[in-house]
């Protein structure tokens, strides 16, 4: 088992003295690749992590003895106090008569190899590594897709990539490193090795958050949970570069062609080393690994049994400490002991949605969008508000299987109810944001802006919102993100404004899409067209009004000398001064003849 004490490190030859190859993004707990190697690994078991990783991972290890192999001196150093032993120096330095139960390459082969010695090349890396692998041994290796949605949506192409770590470039060149899961299975078969499951591990390699049996994703590619799992790590992992392309769009895309696992960033493979005798059957593993949210929650898993899939939680506690004061009490909460019993089948209703919009279908958006509604409704109390997760079900964790609708994760939940109406304006308005600052095309008028789009889309879906009504799902929108993300006062405030002031030319919050950027430059070149045209079209207006107005005091001019004019005035002056004094003499009869004072107060 892993000690307490700081491990030896032994050195081999072809160390490297001056480089670190530790992970700079952490996940709690060591993430998906941590939940997953725990399954894989039993008590007691000899484990040999080959190459950099989360040092979380190996505390997620600490019922095993784990042999960490490096090639970073440094690195070893700061991994001595958490692995039992530490050898410095490239899979070249094994012994091959010190064998394991279980191998695990959770950051690929690339960087399990020193450049200060002997090269071996990814062929002669994975022999090493297969050969000190026990019989009915377990290997956990992630491969790089050359082709997959991080490539694509790249800046920079890989072939220029300066970085000093680029000693070896992973492209579809090098024909002794395997391009695809076909390639990637013959390799593992040469190296004497029997492939199990596959997983398409996403946002990218490094630090998946995701990980998804490659059988499910070409299965099931209208699935509404695997639609919100690949959308949700894509535009989470890609959140502060900047890409060519969205490519939360682009994963969805490819699930829905069936191209989900082809188009995966990489692949996480499992695979067995043959016996003599019958090996046991291995326990079955997760269908989806995922973590989303605060870190206190843990990974998310999903099992396929007889029943369908199921929800389980590893770790974690969720996001609610003890209950804080009234005027301080957060919005919204996780609480990840709702993650239990079947996950609800069918179509994510944001996907539904999108593709109504962009077929022009109003029959189909008048169903969706008003069973949608009806559903809230149902699920509201007497007196109209929602509470839990239906307070937060918005078309981005919403599932549609027929007439039917569900909440897909139903670990959100609202701390406070909410009015049914302020609850189905936040859904809506989050859909009016996706669909304005996204370009998508709608049936409805592009001169709409976020607040006024919402408003009709309440009324596709049978109830009269009003734009205080939607200023109101702005408050709970801002409030229920600043929870989720532990914001301040300040922040809130910040958000609620931000929110407030989103219009249908800005591009989507999340990556910074060039694509998305173009689109949304040409949303404002058409406004500022249009904007253009009225206002020569105002200019217009006002210069002929302008000149109807001077042909008017001309007019007006010419006939005040005429002596036609002069003589009518002579006319009408004595008819004007006679009906003046009839009024006057009117009001003071009306005077005399009224009551006076001294005889109201009698």
């Amino acid at each position: 088992m892993t000690t307490g004490t700081t491990a030896p490190v032994v050195l081999p030859g072809g160390e490297m003295l001056a480089w670190s190859d530790l992970p700079e993004q952490r996940l709690a707990d060591g993430g998906p690749l941590g939940a997953l190697a725990a399954r894989v690994v039993p008590a007691g078991a000899r484990v040999l992590l080959a190459g950099p990783h989360d040092p979380a991972l190996l505390d997620r290890l600490a019922h095993a003895e784990v042999t960490c192999l490096l090639r970073s001196h440094p690195d070893a150093v700061a991994l001595a106090d958490r692995a039992a032993r530490v050898i410095v120096g490239g899979p070249a330095r094994l012994d091959p008569a010190d064998t394991f139960d279980v191998v695990v390459a959770g950051a690929g082969l690339d960087a399990v190899e020193s450049v200060e010695g002997t090269r071996l090349g990814w062929p002669g890396v994975l022999a090493r590594l297969a050969a000190v692998l026990r019989p009915g041994g377990t290997l956990l290796l992630w491969l790089d897709n050359p082709l997959g949605v991080a490539r694509l949506v790249a800046t920079s192409p890989w072939y220029a990539d300066r970085a000093d770590a680029a000693w070896t470039i992973g492209g579809v060149l090098d024909a002794g490193r395997p391009a695809n899961r076909e390639q990637l299975s013959a390799r593992l078969t040469e190296a004497g090795l029997t492939p199990d499951a596959g997983y398409a591990g996403y946002p990218g390699a490094g630090a998946p958050t995701a990980l998804v049996a490659a059988d499910a994703l070409e299965q099931r590619p209208t699935s509404g949970l695997l639609d919100a799992v690949l959308h949700g790590a894509c535009a989470g992992g890609f959140a502060t570069g900047a890409v060519l392309q969205d490519p939360a769009r682009l994963a969805v895309d490819a699930l829905h062609a069936g191209l989900g696992a082809t188009l995966a960033p990489g692949w996480l493979v499992t695979a067995h080393r043959p016996t003599d005798h019958d090996r046991p059957a291995p326990a079955a593993l997760p269908v989806v690994l995922v973590q989303t949210g605060p870190p206190g929650v843990g990974v998310v898993e999903v099992h396929d049994g007889p029943g369908g899939w199921r929800w389980a939680v590893t770790g974690g506690g969720g996001t609610r400490g003890r209950p804080a004061p009234f005027a301080s009490r957060e919005a919204a909460h996780r609480d990840p002991a709702a993650l239990t019993g079947p996950v609800p089948p069918g179509r994510l209703l944001r996907t539904l949605l999108l593709d109504g919009c962009l077929r022009r279908d109003l029959d189909a958006l008048r169903r969706l969008l008003g069973g949608y509604a009806g559903w809230l409704t149902g699920q509201a109390d007497p007196d109209g508000r929602l509470t839990g997760a239906a307070a937060l079900a918005d078309p981005d964790n919403v599932v549609v299987d027929g007439d039917a609708f569900a909440v897909l994760d139903p670990s959100w939940q609202a701390t406070d109810p909410l009015a049914g109406q302020v609850a189905l304006a936040r859904g809506l308005r989050r859909f009016a944001v996706t669909l304005l600052t996204g370009g998508y095309a709608h049936p409805w008028p592009s001169t709409l802006d976020v607040a006024g789009l919402t408003v009709v889309l309440g009324g596709v879906a049978g109830h009269d919102l009003d734009r205080a009504t939607v200023d109101a799902a702005v408050q709970t929108e801002a409030a229920v993100a600043a929870a989720l993300r532990g914001l301040d006062a300040d922040g809130r405030g910040a958000l609620a404004t931000a929110l407030r002031t989103v219009t249908a030319t800005d591009p989507p919050a999340g990556p910074r899409s060039y694509q998305q950027m173009r689109e949304a430059w040409v949303r404002q070149r058409e406004e500022l067209t249009r904007l253009a045209a009225l206002l020569k079209w105002t200019e217009e207006l006002l210069t002929s009004r302008e000149r109807a107005l001077r042909r008017a005091d001309a007019t007006i001019n010419l006939l005040s000398g005429s002596l036609s004019y002069r003589v009518g005035r002579l006319a009408i002056t004595p008819a004007r001064l006679a009906k003046r004094g009839a009024r006057a003499a009117k009001r003071r009869a009306r005077e005399a003849l009224g009551p006076k004072p001294q005889e109201e107060q009698q």
